[in-house]
């Protein structure tokens, strides 16, 4: 891995401009993104990084949403972030190494999220998670439907189209032959808990490290999804002690297992010290 992990599987978008939940969120989230960007009204944004230079919050839990790094806004969220002990950037529309240099250009000791949500972006996936300041790649739908003149990125259902899961697993793909990183995208559906676990739940299984939420009420419910089951644990743990004492492929259970299940079951394993 890049060396950067998340605190934790939840990580909730804050408005910048909200100073009165920073701490809230803080509390109830593992980590906490201030949105300077699409989560924070233009006219609020001079005033939201006052705020954020001004907050006392942890810097290990605090990832800051800056504008487009070669934006106007973009260029005066970093100078304003340079102010701070802040240095987990989150870059939205990354679509190349120019985007991440506009970032290390200001900070040189950032640790940056890439957002990949254009279209452009999920063809260059592969050279924006390539960038050494890159510790983790992240994808949005929304923004990447608009940018294909389209209406939807889900199904009646609420299940992603095609076009959103390709990109969703393009930039998984990116950020795992790169050993960064990566992070899913928000569930915009905020009351329908059933399909946020669904959807968590595949997440955790294909080896995301965090779920991003946009309302405290799915922090939860990340957490459990992304919690293994005793009956997985169980199997994971029995499994291991046979593969200490047996080299190469051997019947487990009935079947066949050889190295990718052991790195599977130790994945579980490691995934419940991470949480417990």
């Amino acid at each position: 891995m890049s060396g950067w992990t998340p605190l934790g599987p939840a990580i909730l978008f804050t408005p910048a401009d909200r100073a009165d939940r920073f701490d809230k969120a803080a509390e109830r989230a593992d980590m906490v993104i201030l949105d300077l960007e699409d989560g924070c009204q233009p006219a609020n944004r001079e005033q939201a990084r006052r705020a954020i230079e001004a907050c006392e919050l942890d810097p290990a839990k605090v990832i800051v949403r800056i504008n487009p790094p070669h934006s106007t806004d973009g260029a005066l969220d970093l100078a304003s972030v340079a102010r701070t002990p802040f240095r987990q950037v989150m870059v939205p529309k990354a679509e190349g190494t120019a985007d991440i240099a506009a970032v290390t250009a200001v900070l040189n000791d950032a640790q940056v999220i890439a957002l990949i949500e254009t279209p452009r972006g999920v063809l260059r996936a592969d050279d924006v998670a390539e960038a050494p300041a890159v510790v983790a790649m992240f994808w949005g739908a929304e923004d990447l439907v608009a940018g294909l003149s389209g209406t939807a990125s889900r199904h009646a259902d609420g299940t992603y189209r095609d076009v959103a899961k390709h990109a969703r697993a393009r930039v998984q793909l990116a950020a795992a032959a790169f050993d960064k990183a990566a992070l899913d995208s928000v569930y915009i559906d905020i009351p329908n808990k059933d399909g946020l676990r669904a959807e968590v739940e595949d997440a955790a299984a294909l080896g995301y490290a965090a779920t991003v939420c946009i309302h405290p009420s799915q922090v939860e419910v990340i957490r459990e999804a992304y919690q293994p089951t005793p009956e997985k644990v169980e199997w994971a743990t029995r499994l291991l002690k046979e593969a200490e004492k047996n080299q190469g492929a051997f019947s487990f259970d009935g079947r066949m297992v050889d190295e990718p299940l052991f790195r599977q079951a130790q994945a579980i394993i490691n995934r419940v010290r991470t949480e417990s």
